[in-house]
Parts: structure tokens; sequence; C-alpha cells
């Protein structure tokens, strides 16, 4: 869907989903500058994280495992830059362990 909004409107976008073992709701950003998907943060449970590089241009929230939606906000008001395509996508929360990281190798 597109969304056209003027230098004052407020933007926040909504992201649902109906699987029930998922936990975990991200948000990406494609610009036409860069096509590459850039994570923009995610939702696990209702525990939000936005990575260092979105910190202060985008805010993330909602409950990714109960009602299962989840919430982008821009805090400021929209640059040029932040016209983009904006993709969500769940997933299940996994945790594994690295051996090799358990462990400071000598040199």
């Amino acid at each position: 869907t597109a969304i056209l909004k003027g230098p004052e409107d407020k933007v926040n976008l909504t992201c649902s989903h109906t699987v029930s073992s998922y936990d975990r709701i991200l948000w990406y950003q494609q610009s036409a500058q860069n096509t590459a998907l850039k994570l923009i943060g995610y939702v696990r449970y209702t525990s939000p994280t936005v990575e260092d590089s979105f910190k202060g241009r985008f805010d993330v929230s909602g409950d990714a495992a109960a009602n299962k939606m989840a919430y982008l906000h821009f805090p400021k008001v929209p640059e040029a830059e932040d016209s983009a395509v904006y993709f969500c996508a769940v997933s299940e929360a996994q945790c594994f362990t690295i051996p090799s990281l358990l462990y400071k190798n000598p040199l």
C-alpha cells in the first residue's frame, strides 16, 4: 500500500500475523538508493529493539506473541531519505550457542 504524507503528518505502520508459534515481528526498509533490505528493528513478545543506525528516527512497539501486532512509528517529521518501501516479517525466535564464542582463544 502506498502512503503519501505531508511534512507534518504523523506516520505509523501496522503489521499483524496469525501464526501461533511466531513471537517476533521485524521491520525492514528498502530505499530507492539502496535496494538491500535494512533491518530497522523488531519486537520480540512485547520487547522492542531498534538498530543503532535507526535510533531516533524510528520506534517499534507491539505484542508479537499475544495479539500478534507490531507498529513502526516515525517519532520525527519524516525526511526525504525516509521515503522507502517498508516490509514486516515474522519469525519464531531461536536460541542457540556458538561454542567457539564461549572461550577466549590465545593470540
